[in-house]
């Protein structure tokens, strides 16, 4: 398990992305977390965690951020975690290939709060769009450009910058 080193969290209430994840990370020996607030099915690998976070609001997002690393990965729609984990250096990605930076972040930030304004005024209705075939397809190349980026850097011990897409 050279590649040991990388790992990736799974922010895992509600995520359709999990068994892919385990499914890539498997095919470069990575360690995956799954975190979540309850205890979900996860396959029986060595490399695959279960970490079940209980009690307050946001407990697994605090947990996440407490571990991440700059060579770790956190998926997640949830976009103030993205911005928590990049503010550590880590990357993040949503189940749809949307890979967070550090550029990005404060759009991402102040199109949900709009989002939510919006919502509250009654102006939008209805949560995110419908996750479609075309979004786990992005979902896959991200996650596997993320990971050949870390790859690539480790080869220096540097971990890079995180992306600005």
């Amino acid at each position: 398990m050279a590649e040991s080193f990388i790992r990736i969290f799974i922010d895992a209430d509600a995520c359709p992305v999990k068994d892919e994840t385990y499914r890539v990370a498997g095919r470069y020996g990575l360690r995956t977390l799954v975190v979540a607030n309850s205890r979900l099915n996860v396959p029986r690998h060595p490399l695959i965690e279960m970490k079940v976070v209980s009690g307050r609001f946001d407990a697994a997002d605090d947990w996440i951020v407490e571990s991440a690393t700059p060579w770790d990965i956190t998926v997640t729609s949830d976009i103030p975690l993205a911005a928590r984990v990049l503010a550590k250096g880590a990357r993040a990605l949503d189940p749809k290939g949307r890979v967070f930076s550090p550029d990005s972040i404060g759009d991402a930030l102040a199109a949900r709060e709009f989002s939510a304004f919006l919502r509250d005024m009654g102006e939008m209705g209805g949560g995110p769009s419908a996750f479609t075939p075309r979004d786990r397809s992005s979902f896959l190349q991200s996650l596997d450009t993320l990971i050949q980026s870390l790859l690539k850097a480790r080869r220096t011990m540097t971990p890079p910058p995180p992306e600005t897409p």
